[in-house]
């Protein structure tokens, strides 16, 4: 008699459960942060549409009648807790009782000044480079239901000072819920009901079983999430209709100071970003600008949107795991060997810590557009995808025409890869040929001083690596550099060693060179005296020459140690900072950088974050495809 399906066994349960937690946990969680964003954005918003009317308002006014008109500002607009202009060392008006204005700025209030020469500053700069690089609006929102936004102070189109506005929340809109639990019900109950007309086969009812886990997972987490979209939208348009009446209460206030209203249609000049760019999503008399309206959903919601289906594939992988046996197997070997996971505890987190967690952080940075000048934006802000990655690989512009002829560009991606691999191939050759020949020397029977050797030949790679790529581009100056001065001596002329770019490879090539031979002499000789002697023995008596047992017997036999210690030496050649850094630079125009400088370059000299978590995330990927096809090909790691 056969067995009755089992829709939902005990594994699948603990699965789903555990899953369904964990991504309920998650939802709830994004989405409290993205709407806490969007109270932030609409509480800034407003704060910042508020000292932008106030400024232009104030725009040519002299001391009395900026007093006159943050007055009615004042008035105007009950959320306005307080405005004072600042204009150099001088407190211009203030609406503040305690403040008596006209006066000089007390000691006290340095900031102020410090803070009008930085706007001062930012919009010289972004003036003087044609384009925005600097923040020209300062927003300080410290969370306590108060927004203080100082902008420039203009008259008669000069820099004069600064204006500052403090103003008070609204507090938070109510939201309705959504009803995409109906939609998650209705997909578990249409799951349930077309397995229970299925004929099962009783052998596979645990294919059943995990088929109908998946699914429940999926139906209760897509019915949740589209609950709490609902509730994003909603807020999202309550929020746009709060600060479009806000900018039409601003706009009433703005005219009452006897300045000209603005266009209806067009968009506001005060709803702007902290660089001083309009948002173009509030039209100047309040009303929502259409096209703001047909760009589609809010940008909040569609983060929080990608977000969830990132969440249940986490789910769905969680699932698995409890699916598959494995969260069986992990507690049975914790269970089963629980002293030596407490002895190897502490490791495990500084490598989470230390290593995991940084390097999952930089992959997660490549897809944004971080900078100096944005890191304190929100990921969401931030977040544009495999721009990065396009922009990186998709650049071929290595050689171009000019009136000068060809022109090479040595900033291109390829270029560098090419002298990357150039460097790595030429420096590996010298490295294994060196230490090779050396290892021979020093196995040979009978030599007298073998000890000295060995410590003359190990000394470049004990004295640290920073230290010999000074001492080298010391010796490689073109007017005080001993090569030089050698060089000289024998009536040649002295080299510009980085000023061309092969004398200046050549530079980096001498030095890694000779820190590089003594790690692959001692792996090669360790690996040269544990081959038997009776093996050369038994060919010296069959005839054979050095040469044919150098060829059948020493480097078949020295494989297993060479072929190791070639892909550790080809990782770190490929990434040898110190020696490009310090000694070339890079020189001449960057055209000696390998991969490694360039992206240091471009992260801590060019203030490019993401695009050079990007560059290193490529090259951590080039390196993980070399190691693969290397040990596949070479069987690296297995034993012989």
């Amino acid at each position: 008699m056969s067995k009755p399906v089992t829709w939902l066994d005990r594994r699948a349960l603990w699965g789903l459960g555990v899953a369904l937690g964990v991504v309920l946990a998650l939802s709830g969680w994004f989405y409290d942060s993205v709407s806490g964003d969007l109270a932030d954005e609409r509480r800034q918003r407003e704060a910042t549409l508020v000292a932008n009317a106030l400024g232009a308002s104030l725009s040519g006014a002299d001391a009395e009648a900026a007093a006159e008109r943050i007055g009615r500002w004042k008035a105007a607009l009950p959320r306005l807790d307080s405005a004072l202009v600042v204009a150099g060392r001088e407190l211009v008006a203030s609406t503040r009782p305690e403040d008596a204005a006209p006066r000089p700025l007390q000691r006290e209030e340095k900031p102020l000044f410090d803070l009008a020469t930085v706007l001062r500053s930012a919009g010289e700069t972004n003036v003087g480079e044609g384009g925005v690089r600097k923040k020209t609006v300062q927003i300080d929102d410290r969370g306590d239901g108060v927004v203080t936004v100082t902008v420039p102070y203009v008259v008669d189109g000069q820099f004069e000072g600064i204006v500052q506005a403090r103003v008070r929340d609204a507090g938070p809109g109510r939201v309705s819920p959504g009803g995409g639990w109906a939609l998650g019900l209705g997909l578990l109950a249409g799951a349930l009901v077309v397995g229970f007309f299925l004929r099962v086969n009783p052998q596979r009812r645990f294919d059943i079983a995990r088929g109908v886990a998946i699914f429940a997972l999926l139906a209760l987490a897509i019915g949740f999430q589209q609950q709490r979209l609902g509730q994003m939208a909603e807020a999202a348009a309550a929020s746009d209709l709060d600060i479009s009446k806000f900018q039409a209460a601003a706009a009433a206030a703005y005219s009452r100071t006897g300045a000209a209203p603005l266009a209806p249609g067009a968009a506001s000049p005060w709803d702007t970003d902290a660089y001083g760019r309009p948002l173009n999503r509030i039209a100047g008399d309040g009303s929502v600008l259409p096209r703001a309206a047909a760009a589609g959903p809010d940008p909040l919601t569609r983060f929080l949107e990608r977000s969830f289906w990132g969440i249940n594939l986490v789910g769905v992988a969680l699932l698995l795991f409890f699916l598959q046996g494995y969260a069986t197997r992990t507690a049975t070997a914790l269970r089963d060997h629980a002293d030596a996971y407490a002895y190897v505890a502490p490791a495990m987190i500084g490598m989470l810590v230390l290593v995991f967690f940084p390097f999952f952080y930089g992959i997660g940075l490549a897809f944004t557009d971080t900078t100096l000048f944005n890191e304190s934006a929100p990921f969401r802000e931030r977040w544009i995808g495999f721009d990065n990655f396009v922009q990186i690989l998709g650049d071929f512009n290595i050689v171009t025409q000019s009136a000068e002829g060809t022109v090479v560009n040595y900033q291109n991606f390829y270029w560098t890869l090419m002298m990357t691999v150039i460097w790595t191939v030429t420096n590996v050759t010298v490295g294994v040929t060196f230490g090779f020949i050396l290892a021979m020397a020093l196995n040979t029977e009978g030599l007298r001083g073998k000890w000295l050797y060995r410590i003359l030949l190990i000394l470049p790679w004990a004295i640290p690596n920073y230290i010999t790529a000074l001492v080298w581009r010391g010796m490689f100056h073109p007017q005080f550099g001993v090569i030089n001065q050698v060089l000289q001596m024998f009536g040649l002329a002295p080299v510009r060693w980085f000023d061309g770019v092969v004398s200046a490879f050549m530079t980096g090539l001498i030095t890694n060179g000779w820190l590089s031979f003594p790690f692959m002499m001692v792996v090669i000789l360790g690996a040269l005296q544990s081959i038997p002697r009776d093996m050369y023995e038994a060919a010296e008596v069959e005839g054979a020459t050095k040469w044919q047992q150098l060829r059948s017997i020493t480097l078949p036999l020295l494989r297993p140690t060479l072929v190791p210690a070639i892909m550790l030496s080809v990782v770190w050649t490929f990434n040898m900072f110190n020696i490009i850094f310090l000694v070339s630079g890079g020189e001449p125009g960057g055209a000696n950088e390998i991969l490694i400088t360039k992206a240091y370059k471009i992260a801590f000299e060019q203030y490019q974050y993401a695009y050079a978590a990007a560059y290193s995330t490529v090259i951590f990927i080039i390196l993980l495809v070399y190691g693969y096809f290397q040990t596949r090909m070479t069987r690296a790691t297995e034993s012989y």
